[in-house]
């Protein structure tokens, strides 16, 4: 109810409010309310479109029904989540030498096409979301060729944008939300700006996401769709001669010579590490050369056909991002690359992504509500606002959860662990491990920081315990989060997408461990760069920036363990830095409030009392 209160304030107000909200705290009922009663057009932001899904079909409902309020809603994704009937209809035009199961793909879609209203990929569960099918018969904002294209008035891109724009409240995600901030591409800018209102649920994850959006990135896959979209339109309209096929074919062997010159490993890297190979140098100075013959072979070909046209609009804008990502890097931003197994992606990833967002923020005047489960660090918000270049004062509060972790739950930190960095650490950590799985009898969440980590501690476990082990990688995390709910006394190995965004209530889950505190790895390019350049800027990127990170995310994965006013459980921190080091005192006190001991005996007590209190038997 104060958290409603403070967010119909800032609606009347069109303030910037800033609220975190503990487990438990029905932050989702808290923002809808006073959204709802407004008035007002409300675009709604969260996490993951799995999120969005809920808060659209179950959530939003609820909250209309308990007010009798009737309000227009709609729900809106990224482009990628719609059929695109204009690509539908090339790729069936293209099929000749395609796998059988391609074509199989293909004719379930059709039959879906004729009878969706939404054009929503969600609605064929039996082709899966990852599938390679889907990027052949869905747009992106390079290939669309907006209204120049026949099945325009049809589009359901159209259709989902012209009903987001008329609708009271529009729940979108954060990765919507920024490539709409940076790109505005055909017209769906129009959206942000008549809104008079913008939440942003699970707000912790905007950073990372607006990093992304805010720089340039070029990969090999998009420079193959690129050429075979050239090849097959050329193909199909116009085929007077074999030149432009035949460049087509020698950009695509350079592109795998590109791939091969980055070193077979997959792996993620600093630009400088591969910069001054000669080999390296040679193929991007022949990609760029080929690419701008490309080009020009396109120029006289562009006004023959529509698509044609936006394949030469993609040349030109490919053209220069590949200019600015191997050429000519800007000094104030992180150069970096990553290799897959058959491409490869280059990026620009800029170090401060807080002036860009704050200057968006204020192109879209209206109230800013941001809320999340995990927000402070030290119980300031200082390091949240400053990420999104929020350096005003704002209107600001936190609530704890009201889940009496005092009485629910234990903190265990284990004695007589070796430093994170010894080779024994894991095997060590596991060992400790071991006899809490067995007083829980299973029901635990093992949290790890790595897959080595996963893996090497797997290898241990399937000898040593008798619990089903349910291990990441194997089904996809709604299965593996399924299949634990059903067994009851399932042990699940996973590392940072099983830290959040997962609700396991009652005793199927009754232990949380970690295996030690979340810092990214000082490997990684990405922060490599951040913090080299903080040095020379005067901070320190330990404590402005590794250490918060990693208080917000041991947060999250702490929070899966209480999910209920009845549950209860064990919380194993295994990380004997946060008792020697000084910084482990902030990380401590991050977390919610609860008894602390490092004895296992009196973790033996906890689960006898749990167990005769609830009446129930491990």
């Amino acid at each position: 109810m104060e958290m409603a209160d403070a967010i119909a304030h800032a609606l009347e107000c069109e303030t910037t409010f800033v609220a975190e909200a503990g487990t438990g705290t029905g932050k989702t009922f808290a923002y809808l309310v006073p959204a709802i009663m407004s008035g007002r057009k409300v675009l709604i932001s969260t996490g993951t479109k799995n999120l969005q899904d809920q808060l659209f079909h179950k959530d939003l409902p609820i909250v209309c029904e308990a007010l009798n309020m009737s309000v227009t809603t709609a729900l809106l994704k990224g482009r990628s989540n719609y059929l695109c009937k204009h690509r539908l209809n090339l790729a069936e035009q293209e099929i000749h030498g395609e796998t059988k199961i391609h074509i199989r793909k293909l004719r379930q879609i059709r039959n879906w096409a004729i009878k969706t209203k939404t054009g929503d990929t969600n609605e064929i569960p039996e082709i899966s979301e990852g599938d390679t099918i889907w990027p052949v018969v869905t747009s992106t904002s390079e290939n669309c060729i907006g209204a120049d294209c026949d099945d325009y008035k049809d589009c359901h891109i159209v259709n989902a944008r012209r009903i987001a724009q008329a609708s009271d409240v529009v729940v979108i995600n954060h990765y919507l939300l920024l490539s709409d901030m940076v790109i505005r591409e055909n017209g769906f800018g129009e959206l942000l700006p008549i809104a008079d209102a913008f939440i942003i649920d699970e707000a912790h994850q905007l950073p990372d996401v607006a990093s992304n959006f805010f720089g340039t990135s070029v990969s090999g896959y998009q420079l193959n769709e690129l050429v075979a979209d050239i090849s097959s339109e050329y193909l199909a309209e116009i085929n007077e001669d074999k030149a432009l096929l035949d460049l087509c074919e020698d950009i695509k062997k350079t592109i795998t010579d590109f791939r091969l010159a980055m070193g077979v490993p997959l792996r993620r890297g600093g630009w400088t590490e591969i910069a001054y190979e000669p080999a390296f140098i040679d193929v991007i100075n022949l990609l760029n050369k080929q690419l701008a013959e490309l080009h020009e072979y396109l120029s006289p070909l562009a006004e023959r056909t529509k698509d044609m046209d936006a394949c030469f609009n993609r040349t030109t804008n490919i053209i220069e991002r590949l200019n600015l990502l191997t050429l000519k890097p800007p000094s104030d931003h992180i150069h970096w690359f990553e290799t897959y197994k058959r491409s490869f992606s280059l990026h620009l990833t800029p170090f401060d992504v807080g002036n860009e967002f704050k200057n968006q923020m204020d192109t879209l005047p209206g109230s800013w509500i941001f809320t999340s489960a995990t927000l402070t660090v030290g119980n300031k918000f200082d390091h949240f606002l400053k990420q999104l270049g929020i350096i005003e004062d704002v209107d600001n509060q936190s609530w704890e959860s009201p889940f009496n972790y005092r009485e629910q739950a234990l903190l265990y930190i284990p004695d007589g662990l070796p430093e994170p960095q010894s080779p024994q650490y894991l095997s060590a950590v596991v060992a400790k491990a071991i006899p809490v799985i067995n007083l829980s009898a299973g029901r635990t969440f093992f949290l790890f920081t790595s897959y080595r980590a996963l893996n090497e501690a797997l290898e241990i476990l399937k000898d040593e315990i008798g619990y089903p082990l349910l291990v990441q990688g194997e089904k996809p995390r709604d299965a593996l989060i399924n299949d634990f709910r059903k067994m009851g006394n399932a042990v699940l190995l996973g590392t940072y997408s099983f830290w959040e965004g997962i609700d396991v209530k009652g005793e199927a889950l009754t232990t949380v461990i970690i295996d030690k505190l979340p810092f990214a790895s000082p490997g990684d390019p990405i922060l490599k760069a951040r913090i080299d350049a903080m040095r020379d800027n005067g901070l320190n990127p330990f404590f402005d920036f590794q250490l918060p990170n990693a208080v917000i995310t041991l947060k999250q994965g702490a929070g899966r363990l209480i999910r209920d006013y009845q549950d209860s459980g064990l919380l194993m921190l295994c990380d004997p830095r946060l008792r020697s080091k000084p910084y482990g005192k902030i990380f401590l006190k991050s977390l919610p409030i609860m008894p602390i001991t490092k004895d296992i005996a009196y973790v033996e007590t906890f689960f006898k009392d749990k167990i005769n209190s609830k009446g129930t038997k491990i």
